[in-house]
């Protein structure tokens, strides 16, 4: 159990509002740090006495604080710990991002820790962001609750992001999807056909590539590097194979974590206009930087037949669930009713919430990005101690490691680990097999279950190597 001290609370409340009573300000601070994971289910909060010296304030007023806090079910007394912050009910289990893994995925009732997800918990002020959108429903309440392609507010937000990004985008070019897998698979029913290829680096999102598939398109590999995307292999690709659509991964790529530059960008859109290939660009990832914000526009910023999806999972949150297609006007109605013949629209709570978010700026908040700053390091320097043979990318952004073994034992590693999932390489190739000289270590959770994941996967190398 962790525990958190007086100094400490005392910068994560902030300065006390003296709109309301002292009292209240402690009580509804303390439960938002908890209700948004600030301070962690199980954290021993300091004790009263400490409470009082270090705020200043009574003692009547620390104890109601933590009474309320107690009586609302966001704290409890234990017996040599004093009060304990929780989250009522308990953590909900689950809640990561499932792969293919075929037999290594999660299961039921399992407490391993989950490497195969890459994406990071809700940031600070989530609740309060959906507290606010509750108060903005009513206004849709009259209505039948149908938005095929996206609250007009969400659609504008969106096209206003992309336009500030240097790729002038109108509201009638965003369709608003259930996060970018059904954007991606949208896009693919609109422009391919069974039978026809769907041009993919390898190793690729599996998730992505599966979207693609499920359309019937027969999925044909190129490789990538450590170094990025190879634009005259891709170039030669695209002519000998015929492929009729590509998946593009230029931004933070996912696993590998490379970063495409505007040459590569406008040379890659090039020689997709040149083959009559659609590009599917697939921006996940794009707002996840690290080092230095990019100043690398948008890849459809270079041509006018590419189809962009985003997604405000690793951005915002998962559990938002909303993802977003920008389209050329000349596809959008395509793209459109292929959208409509998977699901009539987004709930509309979550659009609210999303829609002032981005209307306020909101990306990746500077605590998050900054946690998986530190995890990327220190797994780095981790790595390096302790496999010093292996020999794992230093990305500037993204969510992951993807680390080059000394022999080809990716699988054999991920079946002899018991108390951490890990996806192999394998899952990541457009074929299913191979990348076994490979493994991509997430750094998004949190640091104590990477310390206790790391060791394992340490000592299963050991065996395994």
């Amino acid at each position: 159990m962790g525990r958190i001290t007086a100094i400490s609370l005392v910068a994560m409340l902030g300065d006390i509002d003296p709109r309301q009573p002292a009292y209240r300000w402690l009580y509804s601070t303390l439960r938002s740090l908890i209700a948004n994971g600030r301070i962690l289910h199980g954290t021993a909060l300091p004790s009263e006495r400490d409470v009082v010296a270090a705020l200043k304030l009574s003692r009547t007023t620390v104890s109601r604080a933590y009474a309320e806090l107690r009586e609302a079910g966001y704290a409890t007394s234990r017996q040599g710990s004093g009060t304990v912050a929780q989250i009522p009910g308990g953590p909900a289990a689950g809640g990561s991002e499932p792969l293919p893994l075929g037999g290594f995925g999660p299961v039921s009732s399992s407490t391993a820790i989950d490497l195969t997800c890459a994406a990071p918990s809700a940031p600070a002020g989530m609740v309060e962001n959906y507290a606010q959108a509750v108060a903005e429903l009513p206004a849709y309440a009259a209505t039948m609750g149908y938005y095929p392609l996206g609250l007009d507010a969400l659609r504008q937000a969106l096209a206003d992001y992309y336009t500030a990004r240097g790729l002038p985008t109108g509201a009638d070019q965003m369709i608003v999807t259930t996060g970018a897998l059904p954007g991606v698979a949208a896009a693919g029913r609109a422009v391919l056909g069974r039978g026809q290829k769907v041009l993919a680096e390898t190793p690729t999102y599996p998730n992505s590539l599966l979207a693609l598939k499920a359309t019937g398109a027969k999925a044909v590999g190129v490789p990538i590097d450590a170094s990025g995307s190879d634009i005259s292999q891709i170039s030669q690709m695209l002519h000998t194979t015929g492929a009729k659509a590509m998946l593009c991964l230029p931004d933070f790529h996912n696993p590998v974590g490379t970063l495409l530059d505007d040459d590569g960008r406008k040379a890659w859109a090039r020689a997709l206009d040149a083959s009559g290939t659609v590009g599917i660009v697939d921006e996940t990832c794009v707002d996840l930087w690290l080092d230095e914000r990019p100043q690398t526009l948008p890849m459809a910023a270079y041509s006018k037949n590419l189809i962009t999806v985003g997604s405000a999972s690793k951005s915002h949150w998962g559990g938002l669930r909303l993802g977003w297609i920008r389209s050329p006007r000349h596809l959008t109605g395509a793209i459109a009713r292929s959208r409509m013949s998977m699901d009539l629209g987004v709930p509309i709570l979550e659009q609210l919430v999303l829609t002032n978010l981005l209307n306020s700026g909101t990306a990746l908040s500077e605590q998050t990005r900054a946690q998986l700053r530190d995890n990327r390091d220190w797994m780095l320097g981790q790595l390096a101690e302790h496999l010093p043979d292996w020999r794992p990318n230093n990305p500037a952004g993204g969510l992951s490691l993807w680390c080059h073994l000394p022999s080809p034992r990716s699988t054999a590693l991920a079946r002899k680990l018991t108390s951490v999932l890990l996806a192999p390489g394998s899952t990541f190739a457009v074929d299913g097999h191979g990348l076994e000289h490979y493994v991509r270590l997430p750094y998004a959770q949190g640091r104590e279950e990477l310390e206790k994941a790391l060791p394992a996967i340490i000592q299963a190398w050991r065996q395994v190597a």
